[in-house]
């Protein structure tokens, strides 16, 4: 595996060329087969957009995220329109093993839940603005990445930067008595956290696994198995993107 990385002035990591392993055969069935990638090089932030940063976005232009908007009965036939109220999905822990072919068993659609109060309670300006922003869809993400001049990264960008110039899914190679799984649990912690104060990967990039998970560019596309566990539309029928990291699960 190759690349290195480097701060910006403007608080951004510069990630050089590079070619890796992308993939995995040994964990979920759309992230194989295991592939040779060659990705130019880019910049990346250096941890996720926090509800503060979010803020600034939402009052400067007055943007309204797809969780505060009214539902298009069209997408739902069949349900009465006085049941279609704005919402989002919320995750939730499972207390025991449940079918992963079912994703209702740790998501749970939340009326009045966005990303000002992500369960529809406790608004995240008491005590949770450097909270990683979360229950906004990828056109959300979207505007506020060309808001900022920026984009979102692509699922190998997003995969290189997490690797850190490592072959482990962690990029968390140390000589110390850690190994990966002790440190995915220890950036997990089980709750969301403010960014950036758990332990970053060995490019300094803040959160990559644990915290909060992260949209990427690339719509999702089932590679062999996937398909047979995974559905490529989520609720509505609407496509969707990637998502990478580990989030509080």
């Amino acid at each position: 595996m190759t690349g290195t990385a480097s701060y910006d002035d403007d608080g951004m990591v510069a990630i050089s060329a590079g070619r890796f392993l992308m993939g995995s055969s040994r964990h979920y069935p759309e992230e194989a087969p295991v592939r040779e990638v060659d990705v130019a090089a880019f910049q990346i932030d250096i941890g996720p957009v926090t509800n503060r940063e979010f803020a600034r976005f939402v009052t400067a232009t007055g943007y309204v995220t797809v969780a505060e908007r009214p539902l298009d009965p069209a997408k739902y036939p069949g349900v009465d329109p006085k049941a279609l109220k704005p919402g989002a999905l919320v995750f939730k822990q499972p207390k025991e093993n449940v079918d992963l072919h079912n994703w209702s068993q740790w998501w749970t659609y939340v009326r009045g839940a966005h990303w000002r109060r992500p369960e529809s309670r406790e608004n995240v300006f008491k005590g949770r603005q450097d909270h990683p922003v979360v229950d906004v869809a990828y056109e959300d993400a979207l505007a506020y990445a060309h808001w900022a001049g920026k984009d979102l990264p692509t699922e190998a960008e997003w995969e290189f930067a997490c690797r850190a110039g490592t072959t482990g899914p962690f990029g968390d190679v140390r000589p110390d008595r850690l190994g990966e799984s002790a440190w995915y649990r220890q950036n997990n912690g089980g709750t969301l956290h403010p960014v950036g104060s758990r332990r970053p990967n060995r490019w300094g990039l803040a959160d990559m696994l644990g915290n909060a998970s992260e949209l990427t560019a690339d719509r999702y596309v089932p590679h062999l198995g996937g398909a047979e566990r995974f559905d490529p539309v989520f609720m509505t029928g609407d496509p969707r993107n990637v998502v990478r990291g580990g989030s509080v699960s």
